[in-house]
């Protein structure tokens, strides 16, 4: 059964209130790995092929299933409210946070920071990932479109169903801003409920003082749109 936990073991937590496993989980008929955090309750897919969790990455395709299925998870957790699970995404999480709220319309919100919106723009913009991209996905853009595009939640955002929050650093080497902006330029055309927050001085990774304050209040954003999802 998708989400479903197969095994949980103990995983060093940096805090005493906080409790953290490395879990097995089903996902479309492979075991992979995720991390747990209790009792406040949050979920990290580490992805197929990664830790030790079976199949491989296909960067952005089959392997956000194992998203989908994380949201499962957390949906068939005793503790979770299953109407008050939220989506955050950084970098290229941002691609697989869009995606999984996409397929999941009963998320309470959806959060991008300084996240991947555009594979095509990925290519463009990042030379040393081309390499990668191209085994990973077939080949460079002109020559496999198709398999860009559906790598693009761009083109299936009018699915969208859940509140959107854009978080970036102007200064961004690693995803650069264009991902941000054709992501809200694209959300407002469709009339999605979207909030976008720009940050002229940082880059991808926001100074620690800096990034706790945005991140507060980003939970505070969250809790917002729990009461105030548009339908």
């Amino acid at each position: 059964m998708n989400g479903q936990i197969i095994e949980k073991f103990p995983f060093p937590s940096p805090s005493p209130k906080v409790r953290l496993f490395q879990v097995t989980y089903f996902s479309n008929g492979l075991k992979v790995k995720g991390l747990l955090a209790e009792p406040i309750i949050v979920f990290a897919p580490y992805y197929r092929g990664n830790q030790g969790g079976e199949g491989e990455e296909d960067f952005g395709l089959d392997d956000r299933n194992d998203a989908y299925n994380g949201f499962e998870l957390l949906k068939q957790h005793p503790q979770v409210q299953k109407d008050r699970i939220h989506i955050f995404g950084f970098s290229r999480g941002g691609l697989m946070a869009l995606w999984t709220a996409i397929e999941k319309p009963a998320a309470c919100s959806v959060v991008t920071w300084g996240g991947v919106s555009d594979m095509f723009l990925t290519y463009e913009a990042r030379e040393d990932l081309r390499r990668m991209m191209k085994r990973v996905i077939g080949g460079p853009p002109w020559k496999k479109p198709e398999e860009y595009r559906k790598r693009t939640p761009l083109y299936e955002l009018e699915r969208l169903r859940s509140p959107l929050l854009i978080i970036h650093g102007e200064k961004d080497e690693n995803v650069s801003i264009e991902h941000a902006l054709r992501l809200e330029k694209m959300a407002k055309r469709l009339g999605k409920r979207v909030e976008s927050w720009y940050f002229l001085e940082y880059g991808h990774h926001f100074p620690p003082m800096i990034n706790k304050k945005i991140t507060e209040k980003m939970i505070a954003w969250m809790k917002a749109s729990s009461w105030n999802k548009k339908e």
